[in-house]
């Protein structure tokens, strides 16, 4: 696979290795793996940013050269990393903040066995909570010449975690501009929000966008409720965003008060992701917002279809497609967005990307973007 990064790696590679580069990206797994993982540098891709596994590489490749393992042929008898050590330098790292210690343990010794199902990259001990990078990985033979990758690995992900930063303040900038000029020029707002609702859209960014869309697209709409006839009352659909869009929250993305309605942002059309979901929330009913331009018909009839040459009974596929309260996909999105613009929420629409992109990618620098102004805010 070769992508717009793929340059860039075999860039870094040539001058390190010079001649050998190619041969040295061809026959190591870990830099197919890596080359996989940064697919999503500075264009609309389907995966997200995947620094969790990243710098859970990095780390322990940076560990092995600062005690020089690979100039010393040692590192076998070495006594391993600290868990903590590690841990405080991966949440230094840029969007580091919020990586996940699964990721030390098992998500990527798990997700790299489609590369080699010899090796794996991280080595640990449970008892002591030692790590190592798999030094077989990092040498690479190349006729009779062993070359150690360890130093272009680093500077590969140091790389791409720049051009992901360049990106994002791209965007950020963008986001600046519109907001100078959405007052005359709205239209402009319009077709900056209509881009980032796509099927090539960063999953992040798509999450974020889906939010502000569906909360202000939902916040006009009003229920009448109450626990007896006596006590009825009149109450606004708030959307509530439960976390970042990585987070490990059993599969909630947003929450709807006070219908109780859950909200699930997806872009795979493997089914077993929809019932894990279904699963972990005991089979309550979900609505599903699908990075698609699938007609939500044919959607749902892969999903089922799938389900069934999986499921020999009927029931149990029946049971799970009943949990699905409604599917909205991209063109969906965007009539929501058209009602809620017709609404007069384009600004607020704009403002809420903004602060929970703040949020998704720690930028501090956003601060001081989001003007308030008393006219536009919504009791």
């Amino acid at each position: 696979m070769e992508h717009t990064f793929t340059l860039k790696i075999k860039e870094i590679l040539e001058k390190y290795f010079g001649d050998e580069s190619e041969d040295i990206f061809e026959k190591s797994t870990l830099m197919k793996y890596i080359n996989f993982k940064t697919l999503s540098v500075n264009r609309g891709s389907k995966s997200r940013s995947c620094f969790n596994v990243l710098y859970s590489i990095y780390t322990l490749i940076e560990d092995y050269l600062a005690k020089n393992y690979d100039t010393r042929d040692d590192y076998s008898i070495y006594q391993g990393a600290r868990f903590t050590d590690l841990w405080n330098r991966a949440k230094s790292l840029p969007f580091g903040d919020k990586i996940q210690n699964h990721y030390f343990n098992n998500r990527t010794n798990h997700e790299f066995k489609n590369y080699d199902d010899t090796h794996i990259p991280i080595l640990h001990d449970t008892k002591t909570k030692r790590y190592w990078i798999n030094e077989h990985l990092l040498k690479i033979n190349v006729g009779k010449n062993i070359f150690n990758i360890s130093k272009a690995i680093i500077e590969i992900i140091d790389e791409y975690s720049n051009a992901k930063h360049i990106s994002f303040d791209l965007f950020i900038s963008s986001c600046k501009e519109l907001k100078k000029i959405e007052k005359t020029s709205p239209k402009d707002v319009e077709e900056f929000i209509i881009g980032l609702i796509a099927p090539n859209v960063d999953a992040r960014l798509f999450e974020i966008v889906s939010y502000a869309i569906l909360k202000y697209f939902y916040h006009d709409q009003n229920i009448i409720w109450g626990y007896d006839m006596e006590s009825l009352k009149e109450e606004k659909l708030i959307l509530y965003k439960t976390g970042r869009t990585n987070a490990n929250d059993g599969g909630i993305d947003f929450v709807m008060k006070p219908l109780g309605r859950f909200f699930q942002v997806t872009e795979t059309l493997d089914f077993k992701k929809y019932f894990l979901d279904i699963d972990k929330i005991q089979k309550y009913p979900i609505t599903f917002v699908i990075k698609s331009d699938e007609m939500v018909t044919k959607l749902l009839a892969n999903i089922k279809a799938n389900a069934d040459k999986t499921y020999a009974i009927q029931t149990i596929v029946d049971k799970y497609m009943a949990c699905i309260e409604e599917v909205i996909n991209i063109p969906i999105l965007r009539e929501r967005f058209v009602e809620a613009i017709q609404q007069g929420y384009l600004k607020l629409i704009l403002d809420e990307i903004i602060l929970q992109s703040k949020v998704e990618f720690n930028y501090d620098e956003v601060e001081g973007i989001i003007e308030e102004d008393d006219d536009d805010e919504i009791e």
